[in-house]
């Protein structure tokens, strides 16, 4: 398998094709930002950290059934991915209140959300992701609506399986996106799952262990990502 030209460098990853049509490299990179690219930083291991846990996460998933683009990891910071494509749709499921639904809907971070919400965001930089629905989707054509069902389903599925991973860590799984594409015809889940993506808070005392980390200047963003693997039991070298 040999890696060629770079198809696509996002905020935090780069991808490649290959020489064969239907896989891509992924590289995470140590790049981290906020706000739309506002706050902009370089934490060393990263792309590291969030390589090995991405891997670890989708490998569980698949385990459970749920299918995605992860194939295998080639070294450090690269994995071998499907080649999906992508809808331009975030799916959000929310277990506790935080971050934007506080904000636009004025409830108090840290309550248990009993139904769990879901949410999908349109991914667009330069509208800010605004919040869509089912009828938006259809209308515009970003995605069949067919495929967001099953997306929409597969995104509870995920709640279920990861709910329980990390209560047996000690932590609480806040809320989380996720985004899918199609291979060969069928909804796959893409992109990445890691403490960039999600909220993750101690069990015990509600300490952030995720990127909000670093939106909120709290420091020990990696050292935080790193304890969450190791309460796993991902083995980072």
């Amino acid at each position: 398998m040999e890696k060629r030209n770079e198809l696509y460098a996002g905020k935090a990853k780069s991808v490649f094709t290959t020489d064969d049509p239907n896989l891509m490299v992924m590289v995470f990179r140590d790049d981290t930002s906020a706000f739309d690219g506002k706050k902009v930083e370089q934490l060393d291991r990263k792309g590291m950290v969030n390589n090995k846990f991405n891997a670890f996460i989708m490998q569980k998933l698949e385990a459970a059934g749920i299918p995605t683009h992860f194939e295998v990891l080639l070294s450090d910071t690269e994995s071998l991915v499907k080649c999906l494509k992508m809808m331009p749709i975030e799916c959000v499921v929310r277990n506790y209140a935080a971050g934007s639904l506080c904000r636009r809907l004025g409830v108090e971070e840290g309550i248990t959300l009993n139904p769990p919400t879901f949410e999908m965001f349109l991914k667009n930089d330069a509208l800010g992701d605004p919040m869509v629905n089912e009828s938006h989707i259809a209308t515009f054509g970003w995605a069949d609506p067919a495929n967001i069902e099953i997306a929409k389903q597969l995104t509870f599925k995920t709640n279920e399986v990861l709910k329980k991973l990390f209560d047996d860590a000690g932590l609480l799984l806040v809320d989380y996106k996720l985004e899918f594409g199609l291979y060969q015809g069928q909804v796959v889940l893409g992109d990445e799952f890691s403490p960039d993506g999600c909220r993750l808070w101690d069990k015990e005392t509600r300490d952030k262990m995720d990127k909000d980390r670093f939106r909120q200047g709290l420091g020990g963003v990696i050292e935080a990502y790193e304890e969450v693997g190791r309460r796993l039991g991902i083995d980072f070298g």
